[in-house]
């Protein structure tokens, strides 16, 4: 599993010229899932994501974690961050997993996250989506479960 984690100020995604999904300020993670993950991943994954301090203190240190700050979080299902590109000029996206794998494996993370106690809108899974944020920071990380 593989999360693009961005620190947002707010955020929103649409599809079909409708917003699906909205935060304030928290996360934005743009969510890739191999053929590979099991629950245990899903569930490392989204335990580092709502305890990983990245946010300020007072003194300006990344000391916070999303949870302290009360975040939300806005997650987006990503199947290209799975894509090769080693070879040729098109990507191969053959360590992505199935949509109906996938499409289980990024519901479970979601309600992992929200059984965190944590807000989380998503977009449309397999949907084309125009997401939009205001990165804060900025600070983007990648978390691997593997």
């Amino acid at each position: 599993m593989r999360v693009v984690l961005q620190r947002s100020k707010e955020a929103s995604v649409t599809v079909a010229e409708e917003v699906v999904g909205k935060i304030n300020s928290g996360l934005v993670l743009l969510v890739g899932i191999t053929h590979e993950d099991t629950n245990e991943d899903v569930e490392y994954v989204a335990d580092k994501v709502v305890n990983l301090r990245i946010f300020e203190d007072e003194n300006g240190k990344m000391n916070h974690s999303l949870k302290y700050k009360e975040g939300e979080i806005l997650s987006i299902s990503q199947f290209t961050l799975y894509g090769d590109c080693k070879k040729g000029r098109r990507p191969n996206f053959m360590d992505a997993a199935k949509p109906d794998i996938a499409k289980e494996r990024y519901d479970y993370f979601n309600q992992v996250l929200r059984d965190k106690g944590i807000h989380v809108e998503t977009g449309t899974f397999g949907a084309m989506m125009d997401v939009s944020l205001t990165n804060d920071g900025p600070v983007t990380l990648i978390v691997e479960s593997k």
